[in-house]
Formats: C-alpha cells, structure tokens, sequence
C-alpha cells in the first residue's frame, strides 16, 4: 500500500504557510513536473501529486478538514462513508498519460470542480498550458460594471444555439476566466470612476475641506456595501491613509475580503471672502 506524502511537504511549505506562500509554491512546482515540460519518467505523477495538495490546501475548509483528519478525510476507504466524503475511483487521460484518482460525493480530490490537474494549472496561471497544444475551446467575452464584480452577477450567452446562463461570482477581476464544457468566458471589468482595485483592495480618494481636516470631522465615505461613517482625526494632512479593514473585494470562489483604502485629500479653496481671508491671517499670525 502506497503512503500518500502530507500535503505540506509535497509543496515544501510549513502548516502555517499563506496563500501566497501556497500559490508561489505551487507555481514554482507545476512549472518544474509540468509533464509537456518534465520528460523524467515520474513527472506526471508528480505534477498530479502537487496539483493534489494544492486543491485541498489552497481551499480554506478542505485544509481545515485535511488538518483535523489527514488524508483519512477524502479517503472513502477510511470509514468516512459515503457522506460529504465519499466517493470512488476516477480515471482519465492526458495525451500519452493515463491517471487513476479518488474523487468524493461532495468534497473530495474533485480539483476544485475541474476535471484533471491540468485545468487547475490552466485556471491558475491564467491561461492554457504553455507546455501543450490543448483542444482550442471557442473563448467569449463578457464586459461587467466593477459593482458587478464586486457583488457577482449573471450574464446569458447564446453558443451553437443554445442558451447558458453565465454566473459570474463575486470577487471577478479583469482576465478571470470561466470554463464550461463547450466554450471559456473571459471577463472583462470597466474601470470606476471612484473605485480603483489592486489585488483585493480597494482604493479611493475622498475630498475633505480645510476646517475638517484642521478640527477633525465625521464624513461619510462610499464602500461596495454602501455608505460608512469615517472619523477624521484633527490635524490630518492631504494625502493621510485610512485602512477599513475588511471592506474590500471578495476572495473569488473563497472566504474573506480585502481591504479598503480611504486617502483623504484637503481640498483648498480657490476663492476667499473678505472674512475668511482675514479668519486665516488671523490664523497664520497666531502661528
């Protein structure tokens, strides 16, 4: 009986490791064993292992469950039964490689609802393979408002006839790529006029006036799940960075949130009245 090696050594990362330590491993990994690339007779079980751990560690509830129960958890064999661990054997081919696998009832080394290892490495890295010369899958574009990828949205597209509805999930970035049977869908996010992403977090810019930022304010700023009150402490300087923790974009086809960036901008006033003028010089000379 073959012992099947932990998941966090096949990816030769700690159990504490981030998501991005996991995706640089795996990145590093699957570019290595890449069986189109790696002629060595054990590549492409290798690159089956690792595509193996990363499915499970790279999902925050199978690397929960895998922590708790080993390898014991998606192995049908184990005593789990045929519950939300269950399932059978199986097989598939990949050009001149054949692969035998577990797959489960509902959470198992499913690849993440992908149908081989070969599609997670595709998903991941944001295209095809560089290795091989895939099946080419007729590609389609769909364009949404960056609240749409925010929140998730639906979309119908018409292929050879038939009609699908294209669930986008919350979370969709610009190049996210979505794959059905018969055709790939690309997204395609129009820019916001306030909104500007980076990775998960958000940022915008918001004007506060002298005496705000002078004496301190309340104000209420925009956020995708509406609007928020934010307090702005006295003496704050053009340019100061308000971190809200949580408030940025969803993890796509995950759990948790980015963050959202609030930089305040004093706005100066181009024109003065005569009272004001004076108000300032009165200011500038208590200084």
């Amino acid at each position: 009986m073959t012992t099947k090696r932990d998941f966090y050594e096949v990816l030769g990362v700690n159990k504490n490791a981030t998501q991005t330590e996991l995706k640089k491993a795996y990145r590093q990994l699957a570019l290595k064993y890449h069986p189109d690339r790696n002629k060595a007779p054990d590549a492409a079980e290798k690159f089956k292992e690792i595509s193996e751990a990363y499915e499970v560690l790279s999902n925050p509830e199978k690397r929960q469950t895998y922590d708790q129960f080993g390898h014991a958890a998606f192995d049908p064999a184990a005593g789990f039964g045929a519950g939300p661990f269950g399932g059978g054997t199986r097989t598939y081919r990949q050009g001149p490689f054949t692969y035998s696998y577990t797959t489960s009832g509902g959470g198992g080394f499913d690849f993440g609802g992908f149908s081989d290892p070969f599609e997670i490495f595709e998903s991941f890295f944001g295209g095809g393979s560089p290795f091989r010369q895939a099946r080419q899958l007729p590609r389609y574009g769909i364009q949404i408002d960056f609240m749409e990828a925010a929140r998730g949205c639906q979309r119908t597209l018409v292929h050879q006839g038939k009609e699908y509805t294209i669930k986008i999930p919350a979370g969709a970035d610009d190049g996210t790529r979505i794959r059905f049977d018969q055709f790939y869908v690309t997204i395609e996010v129009r820019p916001d006029r306030r909104f500007k992403r980076d990775g998960l977090d958000i940022f915008i810019d918001e004007p506060i006036s002298f005496s705000q930022a002078a004496l301190g304010s309340v104000i209420t700023v925009p956020t995708i799940d509406g609007e928020l009150k934010l307090k702005v402490r006295p003496g704050t300087q053009s340019g100061t960075l308000i971190r809200l923790r949580g408030q940025g974009m969803p993890v796509l086809r995950g759990r948790g949130r980015g963050d959202q960036y609030v930089r305040l901008i004093i706005n100066i006033p181009e024109h003065l009245s005569r009272r004001q003028r004076q108000l300032l010089e009165e200011f500038e000379e208590e200084g």
